[in-house]
């Protein structure tokens, strides 16, 4: 990894070159200690596959999905705009985001404040790159394993996004199992709406461990997800449980990353 450079779209643009796409890291790609391991898998996969990318680097800001789903509209345009005027300025045209809800803010809300760009989630860019040649994918380390896939709230229900991800699980050789509620019923992780910022309402069980409950269910070795915030709620849910030796919490990108040895 440490030889691999990211470039901003700043020290792009001063060369005189544009990225064929932008990295939308995120707020939690940036600063969460866990997240950064999906952040660097995803910048792997891009430099293996040759595309052309920056990020905002300093530049970015947060999407303003916290503060809108917590109710703070005034907030949010504020962070938006300031979005919106940087990106306009480098003219983007496509952005890939490694958290579903950055995705479904920049794809379905910054529009209306002209802010419009082709905006996909990295299990979608992941999924046209094995399907165009440029990335090839083996088993590897996956190959026969059990793996169960959380559907992030914001990639599935939101975005109509499911078969990506599976696609991919796929192609890894492994055995897709699916929980008893997925898909259009799956259940949310915990942490939407602004509720991994909180502490929960008073009830009888935590969001987190029901979810988690019924992965381990299935006895996956491996539990997939999309999304960092799905990833710290249901990497807590099966600490709850002490299964954390026997089954792992990844992103797919790390998926992907670990069995290519990106």
């Amino acid at each position: 990894m440490s030889n691999i450079k990211v470039p901003t779209v700043a020290e792009m643009t001063a060369a005189g070159e544009s990225p064929e796409i932008l990295f939308w890291v995120g707020c939690s790609g940036s600063f969460d200690d866990r997240a950064k391991k999906i952040t660097k898998a995803i910048v792997r996969i891009l430099n293996h596959a040759g595309i052309k990318f920056a990020i905002l680097g300093a530049e970015e800001s947060c999407t303003g999905d916290p503060a809108k789903r917590a109710g703070n509209e005034f907030l949010y345009q504020m962070q938006a705009m300031q979005n919106i005027t940087t990106l306009n300025g480098y003219s983007i045209k496509k952005i890939v985001t490694g958290c579903p809800h950055c995705f479904n803010t920049l794809k379905n809300e910054y529009p209306a404040l002209g802010g419009n760009y082709e905006v996909v989630h990295h299990t979608q860019l992941v999924q046209e790159l094995i399907d165009s040649g440029r990335l090839k994918v083996q088993g590897g380390e996956f190959k026969g394993k059990k793996i169960v896939f959380h559907d992030p709230c914001y990639l599935g229900r939101a975005n109509n996004v499911y078969e990506a991800p599976r696609a991919i699980i796929t192609k890894l050789d492994a055995e897709l199992v699916e929980m008893k509620r997925s898909r259009a019923k799956g259940l949310c992780c915990g942490a939407g709406g602004a509720q991994m910022f909180k502490e929960a309402e008073k009830g009888t069980k935590e969001v987190n461990n029901e979810r988690a409950e019924e992965a381990l269910e299935q006895s996956p070795d491996v539990i997939a997800v999309g999304c960092p915030f799905c990833n710290t709620m249901m990497t807590d849910g099966v600490k709850h449980k002490n299964k954390e030796d026997q089954t792992k919490v990844l992103d797919i990108a790390e998926l992907i990353a670990s069995a290519n040895d990106l």
